[in-house]
């Protein structure tokens, strides 16, 4: 059984940050506005354009976690979903940032508490998608996913670039 040890290789994929949007200023002053107006207008487009991957319907969510499939080129994944204690919706790939590469890297929820199958980590239901790093659930960021009040929309470009956590994945 492979262990989490801090010396271990921490992540598959590089999580390289979201692309931004950016317009090219322009040195008249009457534009200048014009493209401020267009710089927030792409800022917005670029936190609610994304392509979906998983839809999770928030009144489907509890206290106990609910697993989503996914497929990214034969890989099977899984992103799971819980309610917090505070009443926050909270989202992460169910894979630990350490053991993924055992297979057996994956969560299963005991009490208030999600128990990584390979070295056994608990690890409090209250902080999924809060801590990143360690043998902890791959927390999925608020820029690649969208909340519209009734669904959490997870971008599929984000799951496919992570699919690597998932390559051994025997869950």
């Amino acid at each position: 059984m492979v262990g989490c040890s801090s010396s271990s290789k921490e992540s598959a994929a590089n999580n390289s940050s979201e692309a931004s949007t950016s317009s090219n200023s322009s040195k008249n002053s009457d534009s200048s506005s014009s493209n401020k107006e267009s710089k927030s207008a792409d800022s917005k487009a670029a936190t609610t354009d994304i392509v979906p991957g998983i839809e999770i319907n928030k009144a489907d969510i509890s206290t106990t976690a609910k697993f989503y499939p996914y497929e990214a080129d034969g890989i099977k994944m899984e992103v799971l979903a819980l309610k917090a204690k505070d009443g926050t919706i909270r989202t992460a790939l169910n894979t630990c940032q350490v053991c993924y590469a055992s297979g057996k890297g994956y969560y299963v929820q005991e009490g208030d508490e999600l128990v990584c199958q390979n070295c056994g980590n608990r690890f409090a239901s209250n902080m999924v998608g809060k801590t990143k790093g360690g043998c902890n659930p791959v927390p999925i960021s608020d820029t690649s996913k969208v909340d519209d009040g009734s669904k959490i929309t997870i971008d599929k470009n984000y799951l496919d670039k992570n699919k690597a956590y998932f390559s051994n994945w025997k869950a």
